[in-house]
């Protein structure tokens, strides 16, 4: 049970390799060392063990894919306990024949929490974000997962620009959304000028989650150049009023360390009661 209204967040942006296991040992390393820093709750990129297979559709990359639990989750869910931190893992899943895009939330005794996998799929393999060929949308919702810290809900990158979601795990009693995410620049064909436009518009949309359900969101990409997208790096952290409160660059590998009071929904809410304040009688037609 909680003793005090503050969490401490971690979040690692960092580049990934062509290997699991070097992009493995890469975060344990940034886990312990944000834990020993106080980071309470950690969170990783999407699908950090391996570069970003999506450009392109090649059966040969199912290979990566593993059961949750399985050996990553077993290895996170030791460092997990050993550092007393909440971690929250993106992972290409397999269960039975069925491949998911999953994020695995594990508690800061090592057990595991709960699991999302990512709803909305994106089909856009001429912008080399073919993810379709991979992956099925996930059958699990959108939900919160109590941990020793925080209540958490998760999205994983495409996910953040859904208003739905974030509302429905808002719902579920989140105070705060995570969204592991990889996304970037395309080097070639697209102008600089609406790259920015598309990097600025990635964080915009994610800061009204957290103004329209008065929460916090805390958001953390992938950075560095693989084939044909430029990693934006830019993982944020904002506040209920969607003040960005924390932020890392756009080129580079870095840990964030950030607290949030989450006394401050309450306050927020209050003021701003925009989830109470819902007309659901007047939605019907969202759900047609």
């Amino acid at each position: 049970m909680r003793k005090k209204s503050s969490v401490t967040l971690g979040l690692i942006q960092m580049a990934c390799g062509e290997e699991p296991r070097a992009n493995l040992s890469k975060a344990l390393d940034k886990i312990k060392e944000l834990a020993d820093r106080g980071a309470e709750i950690i969170a990783l990129p999407e699908l950090f063990l391996s570069r970003y297979f999506c450009q392109e559709e090649n059966k040969k990359f199912f290979d990566l894919a593993e059961s949750i639990p399985g050996p990553s989750t077993e290895v996170l869910s030791k460092v997990a306990a050993e550092k007393k931190v909440v971690l929250i893992a993106s992972l290409f899943e397999k269960k039975d024949q069925t491949y998911y895009n999953s994020a695995v939330v594990l508690d800061a005794d090592g057990t595991v929490k709960g699991l999302y996998r990512k709803t909305h799929i994106p089909d856009d393999l001429k912008n080399y974000y073919g993810e379709k060929f991979y992956f099925t949308p996930g059958d699990l919702g959108f939900k919160s997962f109590e941990t020793r810290y925080a209540k958490i809900g998760v999205g994983v990158c495409w996910d953040q620009w859904f208003p739905e979601g974030a509302r429905l795990m808002a719902l579920e009693g989140a105070e705060i959304i995570f969204y592991p995410t990889a996304i970037g620049r395309q080097v070639k064909g697209v102008p600089d000028s609406l790259n920015e436009k598309e990097r600025n518009a990635w964080i915009t949309i994610q800061k009204s989650h957290a103004i329209a359900n008065g929460l916090f969101v805390a958001s953390v990409n992938r950075v560095g150049l693989e084939d044909h997208l430029d990693f934006w790096g830019s993982s944020f952290v904002a506040d209920p009023m969607g003040e960005v409160i924390a932020s890392a660059g756009d080129r580079k590998e870095e840990s964030l360390l950030v607290s949030c009071d989450l006394a401050e929904i309450d306050a927020v809410r209050q003021d701003w009661p925009f989830v109470t304040a819902r007309r659901k009688e007047a939605y019907s037609k969202l759900v047609r």
